[in-house]
Formats: structure tokens, sequence, C-alpha cells
């Protein structure tokens, strides 16, 4: 999918006009949910300087996804102001917008859609590009969440499979936007720099209290959001079931954060085009705001490095600032939808003693609850993590706290019995964060020493000992370790590791 501000040319005064153009550049959101009515109303409260343009999908009311108490709350003149944004004249007659107006009459048209829709919202817009040839008008996404394909039963982020699909997202927390004196910070990510510094630019001048920096790392951007969905409700959980035992929050918040960014970080390394992100560039990458050009993590290899992750967009501040922001409960407001969900899970274990007996029952609490199914993308990311898992070659230490959040919701029998006491009893639980992060094959020498009184284990000691002692001499390799066979009186934590393990290895 070509998606650029440019066409081809390489006429210098058809390049100026164009640029020239872009100085009255308009912006377009089209299916007004939440989010994205929120940033329309921060906008007309602010009076931004670029024009916005909304339009609703069929059949919604522009502000349907408010509540009656956050519609209470709005001024009332801006509320008819963003009426008048998502309607235009058409003879005498007053019309509401559409997405064939927006391609029409904008030069950046973000799609806003949630993951239910937003596939079939590029493929309109697209095919609107065309029959109006309209193919300068750059398209964007703020689905921070997975897709799934019923037909191949597979899972992914959109911008994998779209690479040129501009990505925009910050921090956002229900009402925060509609405060006059709050503000907001948000990254446009696409993989051309250009393109990324104009699209930002743009965003950037609808209001004078939302802050919008460009970036590259569009499928890094979504897939971190994406994770995040899911560690907001371990992190609501952990605040609502474990507000007593504070000592295991920071833990708890720090392996969420560090997980979702060594998951994204993982994905980045599968990239078709991560070379080209940083040596095809019309501008360098510190052009846009990164500090160095480039971040990667290696592994000893058999006495080799290997490159293994690539952590550059982890200087997307927006984005980082966005999975810590949506982990940490507000002094006050609400917190996330996903945090929430959390919240009921953990009231919900205390109140019937046991996990969720399926997914389902979870989405009822959650219903029961007042928080709607469809939006809570965290909880239908859970529903096809392991596909995911799989997919990006997540390591099981990499992902193991939402591993642990997986079977607790979809587990079943003797994993879920295991799953519920690490959940439920702080030491375990920081017992598991401990443990869990270490790679397998590294745990097993902190098991041989938990196990001295057993021969195996002081023997598999000796011959690590004196491989290493003769290994400067003689050129030996670290011997091979066995196996370390789960006992039945391991602790739950042991007992829940393994279990995951087994179920979510996805090294093959």
């Amino acid at each position: 999918m070509r998606n650029s501000f440019f066409d081809d040319s390489l006429d210098k005064a058809s390049i100026k006009q164009r640029i020239r153009e872009l100085k009255q550049a308009t912006v377009g959101f089209y299916s007004i949910g939440l989010y994205p009515g929120s940033l329309a109303y921060n906008a007309v409260m602010q009076a931004g300087g670029t024009p916005l343009i909304l339009a609703p999908r069929p059949g919604r009311d522009l502000m349907g996804a408010f509540s009656e108490d956050a519609k209470s709350g709005m001024d009332a003149d801006h509320v008819v102001n963003l009426h008048r944004m998502a309607r235009h004249t058409e003879g005498h007659a007053s019309v509401t917008n559409t997405l064939d107006y927006l391609i029409q009459h904008c030069d950046l048209v973000v799609l806003s859609a949630n993951s239910n829709y937003i596939e079939q919202d590029l493929e309109e817009a697209c095919t609107l590009r065309r029959k109006l040839g309209r193919t300068n008008v750059v398209l964007a996404c703020l689905a921070g969440s997975f897709s799934h394909d019923k037909v191949t039963n597979t899972s992914y982020v959109l911008c994998e499979k779209n690479p040129n699909l501009a990505f925009f997202s910050g921090f956002h927390r229900d009402g925060a936007l509609r405060d006059p004196v709050d503000s907001f910070t948000a990254n446009f990510c696409h993989p051309n720099a250009l393109t990324a510094l104009i699209g930002a630019f743009l965003l950037d001048g609808i209001s004078l209290n939302i802050q919008v920096s460009p970036g590259v790392h569009n499928v890094e951007a979504q897939y971190i959001k994406a994770a995040k969905n899911m560690a907001s409700i371990f992190a609501g959980f952990g605040y609502e079931f474990h507000w007593d035992n504070t000592g295991i929050l920071p833990t708890l918040l720090t392996l969420l954060l560090d997980q979702c960014l060594d998951q994204a970080a993982t994905v980045s390394m599968s990239r078709n085009d991560r070379q080209k992100l940083y040596t095809q560039q019309p501008i360098d990458l510190t052009e846009l705001g990164y500090g160095v050009p480039m971040i990667e993590a290696t592994l000893n290899q058999g006495g080799d490095k290997d490159k293994v992750r690539d952590h550059t967009f982890s200087q997307l501040t927006a984005m980082v600032a966005d999975v810590r922001g949506s982990m940490t409960s507000p002094t006050t407001g609400q917190p996330t939808r996903n945090f929430r969900a959390g919240q009921v899970l953990a009231r919900s274990m205390k109140e019937h003693g046991r996990c969720p007996y399926s997914i389902e029952e979870f989405e009822q609490w959650c219903e029961d609850a007042g928080l709607k199914k469809g939006g809570l993308e965290g909880v239908k990311a859970l529903r096809y993590w392991p596909q995911i898992t799989t997919k990006y070659k997540i390591q099981v230490h990499d992902a193991s706290m939402i591993n642990l959040l997986h079977t607790v919701i979809c587990g079943d029998g003797k994993e879920q019995n295991f799953a519920f006491q690490v959940m439920t009893k702080s030491r375990e639980l920081s017992n598991y964060c401990q443990e869990s992060v270490r790679p397998p094959h590294s745990r097993k020498y902190a098991s041989i020493l938990n196990n001295l009184d057993k021969p195996e284990s002081l023997e598999q000691l000796a011959n690590a000992i004196i491989a290493d002692n003769a290994r400067n001499a003689l050129e030996v390799e670290e011997p091979e370790l066995e196996e370390i066979t789960p006992q039945a009186d391991d602790p739950a934590y042991l007992q829940a590791m393994d279990s995951i393990e087994q179920n979510m290895d996805t090294t093959e």
C-alpha cells in the first residue's frame, strides 16, 4: 500500500506547490468513538490551528460513545461545534460527513475504529482514494490492538500486514482530554521519516494541548499498544487484590512494562523492512527526535554475539508513557477500561474463591460491572495469546506475566489452580516475578543450588565447576544440564511456571 503526502514526481515546482498546500492541510477523523471524540473535543476547547473534520460511522450518533455523565459535563458550545465539524452543506441541506467526504477534503485521514472494523475501513479508504484520484491522502489508524483472521485463524497487528499504514496514538485516560488544563502527548509513526514528520506536524496543530512527535516504528508502536492492553488488566488486578501488600506493586508494574518493551523489540527484529528503516531514510532518525540511531540487544550464542532485539522504538516517549500510564491508578477520574477489567477480575476471584471457568464468564463479570466486552481489547487479545506468541516467537520468559494472566482466564483444571494461588498470594507472586523472567536454562542452576542434598544436583554442579576450571587450559564445553523434573511438593509458582512453559513454548 502506497501511503504518502507526495507523488513520485521529480519536478521541484510541483513538489513546492504540494508543500504549500500542506501548510493549509486538513485532518479527518473517521468513526468517532471515545478516544477520537475526546481528541476532537480537546481541539475545539483549545482552538487548534489545523482544521479538523469528523465523520461518524454510518448509523452511529456522533456522541454515542460518551456516557450521559460525561456529556453532562461538557461545554454546550463545544458540543455544538463538534456537530458542525461532522456536517457539511449539499445544496440547501446539511448532511453528515462520510468517509468519502473526508477522502475528498482532507490530507490526512485517521481511521479511528477498533479491531472490529479497522480492516474493512482501511480497505474502503484505499478503494475511495483510487476512485477519487486522491492518492496523496495519507491514511493512519488508532487501533492499538491485535487483529484476527477467522479464515486462517491467525492473529497479528495490522501495521505488519500493511507496513505503510501510519499509526497514531498516545496515553489517553477517560476524561483527561476533556479537561481544559490537562495535556496529551502522542506519536505519529510511519516508516518513511518525511511522512512521519509532516503527519506529526499536522496532528500537533489540532490543539495547543496535544503534542505529537514523529517516529518510524509503526509496527512496534501498534504492538506495544496491543500488549499493554493485557498488561493493564494484570495491573488493575494487582492494585485491587494486593492493595494492602504494596511491596509487590512496583515489581509487578516494572515487569509488565519491561516485558511489553522486550516483546515489541523481538517483533521489531522480524520486520521485513527493518534495515530500510535505518539505511534508506530521507533524513536521519535523530532529526525526528530519536536520541540515537539504533539500540540493539545481543545474546551470546556459543561464543558469537547474535542480535535478538531492536529497542530503537523505545525512544518513542509517548508510547512508553502510554504503557506506564495505563498501568497506574489515577488520583482523580477513572483508570483505563482494561485496568478496570483487572479490578473486576480481582473482586470476582475474591468473591468466588476461584479463577473464571472460561473467558466468557470473565466477560460476563465485566458486563455485569458495566464494562462492555466490545471495548476491552485486552480481553480479546488474551483469547488469542498463544497464537500471538507463536507467530512472533515471543520467548516464554519475555511474556511470563501475560502467560500467567492467560492461564488464570483461559486455562483449565490443575494449571488454573496453581495460577490462582500465584495470583492471590503475595509471596507466591513475588517469587514468580523473580523466577519466571529468567530463561529456563538459567534457572536450572538455581534449582541445583536449592537441591544440593540430592546426589544428581551435587553431581551437575561439580561438573560445571570442573569445566570452568579447565576452560582456560582445555577447550572444554559447558556440561549439558539435565531437565529438572517438577516435584509434587514444589511451591505453586514453580508448578505454574512449569505448566506455562510446557504449554507456551515457542522455541521450535
